[in-house]
């Protein structure tokens, strides 16, 4: 695990903290595990949407979560998941905060969480061309405040893992604190979306992969270099 050692020049920037957390998703092999953990990430997101590419039945993922050691975090990827499905899965599974992906209310949120023994989670929004400006996404925000992060993702078919970017700039200083920035980053704007926005984290799945669900070891480690030169910044 990378140290939080505090910003050495002592400016204050855009008030983030001193490192960006880092979240690989959509992992199905064990070897991506593996080096996935040797970077050193702080989350691996399975994904339990069988329509995706990147879908993984929950005993195939609790096979590999058996590789994963302590403190790095177990992430669920579900889209209008049932409750007993949930339930179900992290059962099998020993995973440490939900993502809900689709349309999920609130109120869905929290009946989720209660299923999974009230497990944390983080509620993503979806950004396409109907949102207009950053009050769409305070209000969002501000919908789901029982989420432990919002996870900010491009408006794509199939919910998520499209490789698109979004317009950045509507993301407000609020919400940046504790959102997890996704949607299209790879290793060559990585660095700018961290400058210009400050997430508390980022996460990738397209953008390290070498056609869709197959990721590419060579660009999972460009993509973590990427992040920790930008903080070194």
């Amino acid at each position: 695990m990378k140290s939080d050692n505090a910003n050495p020049s002592g400016q204050s920037g855009q008030s983030r903290q001193s490192r960006t957390r880092i979240k690989i998703c959509g992992l199905s092999q064990a070897a991506d595990i593996d080096h996935a953990v040797a970077l050193g990430v702080d989350a691996i997101g399975f994904v339990f949407y069988p329509p995706s590419p990147r879908y993984v039945e929950p005993a195939r993922a609790a096979e590999l979560a058996r590789r994963v050691p302590p403190y790095v975090s177990l992430v669920g990827l579900f889209v209008n998941t049932s409750a007993d499905e949930i339930a179900r899965t992290v059962n099998a599974v020993p995973l440490t905060t939900l993502q809900f992906h689709g349309d999920e209310t609130p109120e869905q949120c929290a009946t989720l969480s209660a299923a999974a023994g009230n497990r944390p989670y983080m509620r993503a929004m979806r950004i396409g061309p109907e949102t207009k400006d950053s009050g769409d996404l305070l209000q969002f925000a501000n919908a789901y405040t029982a989420a432990q992060g919002i996870l900010l993702d491009a408006l794509v078919d199939g919910y998520g893992g499209g490789g698109k970017v979004f317009d950045w700039s509507l993301i407000p200083k609020d919400i940046a604190r504790r959102a997890v920035l996704s949607g299209g980053l790879n290793a060559l704007n990585v660095a700018e979306a961290i400058r210009r926005v400050a997430p508390y984290a980022v996460d990738v799945s397209s953008g390290v992969e070498v056609s869709r669900g197959v990721k590419d070891h060579a660009r999972m480690t460009a993509f973590v270099q990427a992040v920790l030169a930008a903080d070194a910044e």
